[in-house]
């Protein structure tokens, strides 16, 4: 019996210690797996801003109106010609945004080289910095999924729920619609914009017709993208683009004359019908358009994202609602940079 009870402690022991070793390496395994779980690590979000000479204060402002309304992890993309990148650059260092992390990108204006018909109505839509939009890919290489912002916009919203905007299958971006929203309407009646691709293309010229897009088909807003980079050059959306540049160089298929300029017209051709939407409250826009056209206060307070596109700037004057813009602005320690308001 004593020999029973001896062998049978024996083999408690063993079967205590088997288990003992054999647990180790298990909950070591379990451990890194947690460690690396994807839902647990901190994805970087890629935010596109172009720093343009004459407009870097549009570009701060944007900037630290995303930096101040999230916990996400922003990583900036500052793009810039080789001229401006210097200001934008000091701006940043020698202000309270130092603490962002952020990369400037030089944009090589002799990639538009023949692409581009000049128009004198509106000089300012063709300058380089407006194209940055159709080659991201070239200038953002190490993620999946972009947002691209004009710099004429504050943020008021968590740019991480903006980032989540989903894509359908086979979309290289997602646009706002033009007709998506209708407290917007109308601001959009009251000054007489174009909400349509009648309003950007040509539709006298055989070229457009030939789209079979109709006149009255909704147009959307390229100055907000949520861009997926694989699909983007799997599609080969670059070259298409720049394929209706030159074929408006050629034809003159749109100007600036028409609603948005040379840099929506493209998009709206080569997007139709394969985009995904944005939250209309990510993007309210037409705040630039009129210098007395108006949204209501609760109504803009609610928004996650202004826009002020079209002529009257917020750093300008005249301009609307500028107080929500300056709540983000802050000062170019060089001086350069000025905002023009009826006193100064």
């Amino acid at each position: 019996v004593n020999q029973i009870l001896l062998l049978l402690l024996v083999l408690t022991v063993c079967a205590i210690l088997y288990n003992k070793v054999h647990q180790v390496p298990s909950a070591l395994k379990n451990e890194t797996v947690d460690l690396e779980s994807p839902e647990e690590m901190e994805e970087e979000i890629p935010v596109v801003i172009c720093a343009a000479a004459g407009r870097m204060g549009a570009a701060v402002a944007a900037i630290s109106s995303i930096h101040s309304n999230t916990e996400a992890s922003v990583l900036f993309y500052i793009v810039g010609l080789k001229t401006t990148i210097p200001h934008i650059r000091k701006w940043i260092e020698n202000s309270k945004l130092k603490e962002i992390k952020f990369k400037v990108v030089e944009f090589n204006p002799m990639v538009l080289k023949g692409k581009i018909r000049q128009d004198a109505s509106r000089p300012e839509l063709l300058q380089p910095l407006n194209f940055v939009r159709f080659y991201l890919p070239l200038l953002i290489q190490k993620h999946e999924k972009v947002i691209y912002l004009d710099d004429d916009v504050i943020v008021q919203g968590d740019i991480q729920e903006l980032y989540d905007t989903k894509l359908a299958p086979g979309h290289a971006a997602a646009f706002s619609d033009d007709c998506d929203l209708p407290s917007t309407h109308e601001m959009i009646r009251s000054v007489g914009m174009q909400n349509t691709y009648m309003g950007f293309l040509d539709y006298r010229k055989q070229a457009i017709r030939d789209l079979g897009i109709s006149p009255s088909t909704c147009s959307f807003n390229p100055g907000v993208i949520v861009a997926n980079m694989t699909e983007w050059k799997h599609q080969r959306i670059t070259k298409q683009l720049e394929k209706w540049m030159q074929r408006n160089v050629e034809e003159n298929l749109y100007s600036s004359t028409l609603g948005g300029g040379v840099a929506t017209s493209p998009m709206l051709i080569v997007f139709h019908g394969k985009y995904s939407s944005i939250n209309p409250m990510w993007h309210i826009r037409h705040l630039g358009w009129s210098p007395d056209a108006r949204y209501s206060e609760q109504f803009l307070q609610e928004a996650k994202l202004l826009h002020w596109n079209g002529r009257y700037k917020p750093w300008d004057y005249p301009s609307v609602h500028t107080d929500l813009w300056e709540n983000w602005f802050i000062p170019d320690p060089s001086g350069k940079f000025k905002l023009t308001r009826p006193d100064s």
